[in-house]
C-alpha cells in the first residue's frame, strides 16, 4: 500500500512511516526511495505531522493501542483512515472516540493478498459520512485499489460485516480444495485430476490455493502468507457476528477447528493453507505431503 502510495498518489511531500519494529520502516523507507518517505519514531510523531494517517495492524487489540496513541495529539480536521480487519463493534467504537476529539474517520478494509497489495489490485470497502469518503477516495481506486465498494453515509461497522463475511469465502475455498484432495488421493483418484478441474473450472484463487497445497508450500514457508492466528481471528469475528444475528456459519466452524489443529502442529508460523495438513491427517496421512 505504501509503495502504491508513494508512487500513485501525487503526494506533496514525503509519505510518513511507522512501524512497532523500526527497521521495518527503514527498510521500506530505502525501498521507496530517496526523499520519497519519512521515517518516524512514534504514532503521536507522525500524527501530529500528518493530514491523513492510515492504520493497518493485526488484530483489534493492536489497532486500539495505536487509536490511543493517535488520540494523544490534536487531530481536529485530521482523517483516520482504518483499513485493519478487526469486529464492527471496534470498529463503531473507534470511529467515536476519534469523532469526539473532532477528527474524521473512516472505516476502509480491503481485499486481496499481499501480493495484489503490491500491483495496486486491492479492493477497498469505505464506509463512513460521505464527506470524509470523498477525502479518502484519491488513494484508492487507481492508487491501491482496483476497485471500490462505496458505502457511503452508511454505519462504519458494515464494513467490516462485509469484510468479515468476504474472508469467510477464502477460508471455506481452503477448506473445500483441503478435503477433495485428500479424498482425491485417499479414493486412488489422484491429485493431479483434481488440480487440472480446478485450473479449468476455477482459475484464479482456486487454483492458486490449489498449487500451494500439492507443491508443498504450506509447510515449507519460513513465514505464512495468512499466518494461522489471523485466520482464527477473522473466522472468530465472523462466528460472532452470526451468532448474534441468530444464525450460524456451519462450514466456518470446521474449517476453525481445523485451524486448530495447524496451531497444534506448527505453532504460530503455521498457515491457513495448512488446513490441507489437518484434514491430511483426520484421514491417516501425514500432515506434510511429499
Amino acid at each position: 500500500m505504501c509503495k502504491n502510495i508513494v508512487e500513485k498518489a501525487n503526494l506533496d511531500q514525503p509519505l510518513l512511516l511507522y512501524n512497532r519494529t523500526k527497521p521495518r520502516s527503514i527498510d521500506l523507507s530505502n525501498a521507496l526511495g530517496e526523499g520519497k518517505t519519512e521515517v518516524v519514531d512514534s504514532i503521536a510523531e507522525g500524527t501530529a505531522k500528518a493530514d491523513i494517517i492510515f492504520v493497518i495492524l493485526s488484530n483489534d487489540q493492536v489497532v486500539q493501542e495505536a487509536v490511543a496513541e493517535i488520540l494523544k495529539t490534536d487531530i481536529k480536521g485530521k482523517l483516520v483512515v482504518e483499513s485493519s480487519t478487526i469486529h464492527p463493534e471496534t470498529t463503531e467504537s473507534l470511529a467515536k472516540s476519534i469523532v469526539e476529539k473532532g477528527g474524521e474517520f473512516v472505516a476502509a478494509p480491503v481485499f486481496g493478498p499481499p501480493a495484489l497489495a503490491d500491483a495496486g489490485q486491492l479492493i477497498g470497502v469505505l464506509a463512513g459520512p460521505k464527506q470524509s469518503v470523498q477525502r479518502a477516495r484519491p488513494y484508492f481506486k487507481g492508487v491501491i485499489s482496483k476497485a471500490e465498494i462505496d458505502m457511503s453515509d452508511e454505519p462504519y461497522g458494515k464494513a467490516l460485516t462485509l469484510k468479515l463475511i468476504g474472508n469467510t469465502f477464502i477460508l471455506n475455498m481452503v477448506e473445500q480444495l483441503a478435503e477433495a484432495h485428500v479424498l482425491a488421493e485417499k479414493s486412488g483418484l489422484g491429485t493431479k485430476h483434481v488440480h487440472n478441474f480446478i485450473e479449468s473450472f476455477f482459475p484464479g484463487p482456486y487454483a492458486a490455493y490449489s498449487n500451494r497445497m500439492l507443491s508443498g508450500d504450506y509447510h515449507q514457508r519460513d513465514y505464512p502468507l495468512f499466518a494461522v492466528d489471523l485466520a482464527r481471528k477473522d473466522a472468530g469475528h465472523a462466528m460472532s457476528l452470526a451468532k448474534s444475528a441468530g444464525t450460524r456459519m456451519k462450514n466456518v466452524e470446521i474449517a476453525d477447528a481445523h485451524l486448530v489443529q495447524v496451531k497444534a502442529h506448527t505453532g504460530e508460523l503455521g498457515d491457513m493453507a495448512g488446513i490441507y495438513g489437518a484434514v491430511r491427517m483426520e484421514a491417516g496421512l501425514k500432515y506434510e505431503n511429499k
